[in-house]
């Protein structure tokens, strides 16, 4: 192992709120009660006729009514990427217990987002009605709506948060390096409140197109169509694109204590890292996975003998599901073997820059509730991956330590570690 990269923090960073906005359930009590039932939100893509694309299926949040979050007049100057990531806030805001003002502005409550490909969808929208129809067929707020920016802007607006305030971009690592972003700014005592998270509205014919060209979406066409997301299994053949968004809490833990608020979990240690070798294969043998995950475990001050349940990024592409596996087995050693490690894309489908954050939704539920969630559709399981990969049903299981890995394009690689307050 190697040695802790920094002397244990001053300050703690504990997670107060949590709020998830998925195609399985939108809130804490929608979406965890989908976790235990075992339901995955995927199924045929509806939004749009994926006409000659190989890929026929999707995470779509079908019963999003935003009237529910914001009045008409607010809804004019927000894109479906905008409208999810400013919910998804409130809702975390609201389990937390902390209120917010607009007209009283916070300058200690901070936002740090993320997200892929920000307002893409929308933009596509009104570049269709941009050719059919000319310039002033275009929203009037377009510019305003479409820069990845937007998320935390929005966020901050709506709120009244004026601390810290940033949007990442880092493919479909971006939600837990907005998370990792927020542990580092409560340790240097830039903030005692930060909302953390993304944003992810993807789900639109040229960006869905675009992902399909390049086959890294399944092209499963059986039934059940949610069996298309099938991490680790021997007969995985890509990620299901779905939307969707999930914000955290992150408060300072003396901050929360002197509240009374309810903590879900510890955010003990991150770390970030590029492979600077292609834009979508990992580099051979895994070295920039394994340093990830060791230094994650450094700056948490903890061995890797401590981690009970690891949250994969299992994507369920072949090469790197298993340049996954391999780096754990790496890292952990022996130990492996006592691990319970799942992947949890089967429920929500991929939401790209999302997607972390929902998992790192599920890693602090998962710690308070002592639950343990499943690697859902793992029917043939692949045989080089002789781990506990809790395939198909979830268990209950008291967990001190997590770790949620996150990988996306241009070689990025971000792990968090979660641990149980003490």
């Amino acid at each position: 192992m190697l040695s802790p990269l920094r002397t244990p923090p001053l300050r703690r960073a504990v997670i107060t709120g949590v709020g998830p906005l998925t195609c399985v359930g939108i809130g804490k009590d929608d979406f965890w009660n989908a976790i235990l039932a075992q339901k995955s939100g995927i199924g045929p893509l509806t939004r749009f006729d994926p006409g000659e694309c190989h890929a026929r299926c999707a995470g779509e949040i079908r019963d999003w009514t935003p009237s529910n979050f914001f009045p008409p007049h607010r809804l004019k100057r927000l894109d479906r990427f905008s409208q999810f990531a400013v919910a998804s806030a409130l809702l975390a805001l609201e389990d937390a217990g902390i209120s917010w003002s607009r007209e009283k502005p916070q300058t200690n409550t901070g936002v740090s987002y993320g997200t892929a490909l920000g307002g893409i969808s929308d933009a596509e929208e009104q570049h269709r009605l941009f050719l059919e129809k000319g310039v002033h067929a275009v929203h009037k707020t377009l510019a305003l709506q479409i820069f990845g920016g937007a998320a935390h802007s929005n966020i901050a607006i709506e709120c009244g948060f004026s601390g810290i305030g940033t949007t990442n971009a880092n493919s479909c690592a971006s939600g837990s390096v907005a998370i990792g972003d927020a542990l580092r700014i409560i340790r240097d005592g830039l903030a005692d409140v930060v909302i953390a998270g993304a944003s992810e509205s993807p789900l639109s014919p040229l960006t869905f197109s675009a992902f399909d060209f390049i086959k890294t979406m399944s092209r499963f066409q059986g039934e059940p169509m949610a069996h298309a997301c099938r991490p680790f299994d021997s007969h995985r053949d890509g990620f299901v694109m779905g939307e969707g968004a999930a914000s955290l809490v992150i408060e300072e833990y003396n901050h929360a204590l002197s509240r009374g608020a309810h903590i879900y979990a510890e955010l003990l240690g991150y770390s970030l890292n590029n492979e600077a070798h292609h834009m979508t294969t990992p580099v051979p043998g895994g070295e920039p996975v394994i340093r990830c995950m060791r230094n994650a475990l450094a700056d948490a001050n903890i061995a890797p003998e401590q981690i009970n349940y690891i949250n994969a990024h299992a994507s369920s592409t072949q090469v790197n599901d298993a340049n996954e596996i391999m780096a754990i087995k790496e890292v952990f050693g022996g130990h492996a073997r006592n691990l319970a490690i799942s992947g949890t894309k089967p429920y929500t489908a991929h939401s790209l820059g999302a997607t972390s954050a929902i998992e790192a939704v599920i890693c602090a539920l998962a710690v308070d509730r002592s639950f343990i969630p499943p690697t859902l559709h793992l029917q043939n399981p692949d045989p080089a991956f002789d781990l506990d990969l809790v395939p198909n049903t979830g268990r209950n299981s008291h967990l001190d330590y997590v770790i949620s890995n996150a990988f996306g394009f241009g070689g990025i690689n971000s792990c968090l570690v979660f641990g149980r307050v003490k």
